[in-house]
């Protein structure tokens, strides 16, 4: 395979979930510990069911929520542009504000919460990629919730210092979350290419400092002439970016991705 894994629709059950006031279509396979797995921009994507696919062949129920896009479409510049207005405004994801509650991730919870209560193990685990990176980790506010994966966290947009640093949740949600992971509640995974100024290092850094070894952060070199070819535009880590090679980083970072769920999630005996 010379590009990113793909797949399609083929097996996933698809029903209509209503939490917190918003109501979406979400998609389920697999059998085992609980995922839900939040799409990036434009939506559920073939690369997406590719990252999906691969957690239920490795032992996950994932339940990958539909909340924009229209689900299997390509992932083309067009679906970007079509759908990026209504993300930009909408008071659910609140793109641009700084220190804010996103209503979106109470969706979330209510998706994550439900999902707990029939899979087994300890809790869930919750990936976010790019627009919706940082909502898995305000969705970890709820019990439920026992491992976060922010994969190219790029909310909110990082325009100006303040933005930047910021984690994409209010205060007091980060404080519960810290409160979480001193506690061994919860723990976190943050990954980024290095030169991709969407996703400033700066936000790692400061929920480095509030989280500490309860947040490992994952950092590919996308610098020019980095030894894996990555372009200095590469994003999305898990992925437009993998490739089933031998020792390839994005591939990695996945396999690190699913050993740390198959950790926090395992059964308890």
């Amino acid at each position: 395979m010379t590009g990113a894994p793909r797949s399609d629709l083929t097996g996933w059950a698809r029903s209509s979930f209503t939490g917190a006031g918003l109501t979406y279509d979400v998609f389920e396979k697999g059998a085992g510990p609980g995922v839900v797995l939040i799409p990036e921009v434009p939506g559920i994507t073939p690369e997406v069911l590719g990252l999906a696919d691969h957690l239920v062949e490795r032992g996950f129920t994932v339940v990958v929520p539909s909340p924009f896009g229209e689900p299997g479409r390509e992932g083309t510049v067009g679906a970007v542009l079509r759908v990026m207005p209504r993300l930009c405004v909408a008071a659910e994801f609140r793109a641009f504000a700084t220190g804010a509650h996103r209503p979106i991730t109470d969706f979330l919870r209510a998706l994550a919460s439900d999902l707990a209560a029939r899979t087994p193990g300890p809790g869930v685990g919750v990936i976010g990629m790019c627009f919706t990176g940082g909502f898995a980790l305000a969705v970890a506010v709820d019990d439920s919730v026992a491992a976060s994966v922010l994969s190219q966290p790029a909310v909110p947009f990082p325009l100006g210092r303040s933005r930047q640093h910021d984690p994409g949740m209010s205060p007091s949600e980060l404080d519960r979350i810290a409160a979480r992971a001193e506690a061994g509640e919860v723990c976190a995974i943050g990954l980024r290419f290095s030169n991709d100024a969407s996703v400033p290092r700066a936000r790692f850094r400061a929920l480095s400092e509030r989280l500490g070894d309860a947040f490992e952060v994952i950092e590919l070199d996308s610098s020019k002439g980095n030894a894996a070819g990555f372009a200095g535009s590469a994003h999305s880590v898990l992925t437009g970016e993998v490739r089933e090679t031998p020792r390839h980083p994005a591939a990695a970072a996945r396999a690190r991705v699913v050993e740390f769920l198959g950790e926090r999630l395992a059964p308890r005996a």
